[in-house]
């Protein structure tokens, strides 16, 4: 039996320049953080039988790998070489459609424990890129890098993306003092609303194939707010960066008309009138989790997100990535 464990995470900076209908002309900046909120995959071989059981918020048995329903497992399976003879299940502490990368967590995760398996140790960016390949190439979903990398290397990282999709990976040069700072300032409230990101990114995709001024110059200031981001962290002025979300999500919200909707804007205005700095929906927006920059009356402002209806999500940071917890 082999047990993964994949972090979930939330962007600081950047987040879009990482799909390839950006990167692929501009170059693409991820500022991101791991969080120790994780999705967990139980890999096991039956001994009494070759059937292919995988078990989610659905139960599959199946003899043949084709007959899966559940397609990352199933292209996970083939890419792998897995036929027959196995069990998954997954548990994880956060459900999909929340914007906070649960799809890779999932395939990292399963990635990882039939590479464990497999006794095939291979290194954090290949499952990344792995992942990347499976859900980008084979599966046609408009995903990005960084969630490949952020579930494989967790942390405070930062991601350059080059035209040809080459993922340079380093670690934020941030000292354990500011980082508990930011951990602290940083609030995550669930907005009780799941989503597919799919639509929205697709729109995404096409506005900056297409070269739409709107949407490809908002992406270049995304990118260079990312930037400014990262610098307002490493030099420790990290009240900077509840400013820099502030900004982030003016411009967010000119990428697609389904990034906010009155209701999270009201929402916004209520978290700023309580002493946000700024603050942006994770993932591709549309639903999910609502990230604010809050310096100071952390008390107050937890009671006014919960009167507009939002329930917080306690976290710390990840600084492991993808783990096997057991393996016997």
């Amino acid at each position: 039996m082999i047990i993964t464990r994949t972090p979930f995470r939330i962007t600081l900076g950047g987040g879009g320049t990482d799909l390839p209908s950006y990167y692929e002309n501009h170059g693409g900046f991820i500022f991101s953080a791991g969080l120790d909120k994780y999705m967990f995959i139980d890999s096991n071989r039956p001994v009494v039988d070759d059937l292919i059981r995988v078990k989610y918020t659905k139960s599959e048995t199946v003899e043949h790998v084709d007959e899966l329903q559940h397609e990352i497992a199933r292209e996970i399976f083939r890419y792998t070489g897995v036929e027959k003879n196995i069990e998954i299940s997954s548990l994880a502490d956060i459900s999909a459609g929340t914007g906070l990368g649960s799809s890779s967590c999932y395939a990292v995760g399963l990635l990882h424990a039939i590479h464990t398996m497999n006794r095939d140790y291979v290194p954090l960016a290949q499952l990344a890129e792995e992942d990347f390949h499976i859900e980008a190439n084979i599966l046609k979903r408009p995903i990005g890098k960084q969630d490949p990398y952020m579930a494989a290397f967790g942390g405070l990282t930062v991601l350059d993306i080059a035209k040809n999709g080459d993922v340079k990976v380093r670690k934020a040069n941030v000292s354990y003092e500011v980082a508990d700072e930011l951990n602290k300032n940083i609030l995550v409230f669930y907005t009780g609303k799941t989503r597919s990101a799919d639509e929205i990114l697709r729109e995404q995709e096409a506005g900056a194939r297409e070269g739409r001024v709107n949407v490809v110059d908002s992406m270049h200031y995304i990118k260079e707010l990312g930037y400014r981001i990262l610098d307002a962290v490493e030099s420790g002025n990290i009240d900077d960066v509840g400013r820099k979300f502030h900004e982030h999500w003016q411009y967010k919200k000119k990428i697609s008309s389904k990034m906010s909707s009155p209701h999270f804007d009201r929402i916004y205005d209520a978290a700023q009138n309580s002493g946000a700095l700024g603050g942006k929906i994770s993932g591709a927006g549309g639903g999910g989790f609502f990230t604010f920059y809050v310096p100071a009356n952390h008390r107050q402002f937890r009671e006014a997100m919960r009167e507009c209806g939002l329930r917080e999500m306690r976290y710390r940071f990840d600084f492991e990535g993808t783990k096997v917890l057991t393996d016997f």
